[in-house]
């Protein structure tokens, strides 16, 4: 029986579904660790770098609060006001850093206190970033304070 041009496009679509799923799998697959860690750490069962967990929580709290910010810098940059592109960027380069960095913290890895030194400019930069923007967008204000906290936790640690 011949198929019709939407099953046929139907069937074309799906592999790209699969890797979409695929993907999405994969980025919740690598929150998983910190997240678990966290978990642990709030539980009293963390047995390796249990002394990380205030960072392992600040570090993770600039991933959500940048996640927010994100979206709503993207939301606005929608509707064509270009205002918050510079914070769009800087949050996009903290993302990363700050999820190496709590996966980092509950590992108690080898150069947790260099990768924290490299975090605190990455942080410092977003933070400025969305200052700017604080008195206007609370998403931006949220993101910058949770990234002056865990500026301050990374100090900590290196201080340490």
């Amino acid at each position: 029986m011949k198929k019709s041009r939407a099953e046929n496009d139907n069937d074309v679509d799906a592999p790209i579904a699969n890797r979409r799923e695929l993907l999405a799998g994969a980025a919740l697959a690598g929150l998983a660790m910190p997240l678990a860690g966290s978990a642990l750490a709030e539980s009293g069962h963390e047995h390796h770098g249990s002394h990380h967990k205030d960072l392992t929580k600040l570090a993770l709290d600039c991933v959500g609060y940048g996640e927010a910010c994100v979206a709503h810098c993207i939301k606005v940059l929608g509707t064509g006001d270009t205002s918050l592109t510079d914070c769009l960027v800087s949050v996009n380069a903290m993302l990363p850093m700050c999820a190496t960095l709590a996966r980092y913290a509950v590992t108690d890895a080898k150069r947790l206190k260099e990768l924290a030194r490299v975090c605190i400019d990455v942080c410092d930069d977003c933070a400025k970033e969305c200052d700017k923007h604080a008195a206007k967008h609370e998403e931006c204000k949220a993101c910058g304070d949770a990234c002056n906290a865990c500026i301050k936790a990374c100090r900590k640690l290196i201080a340490a």
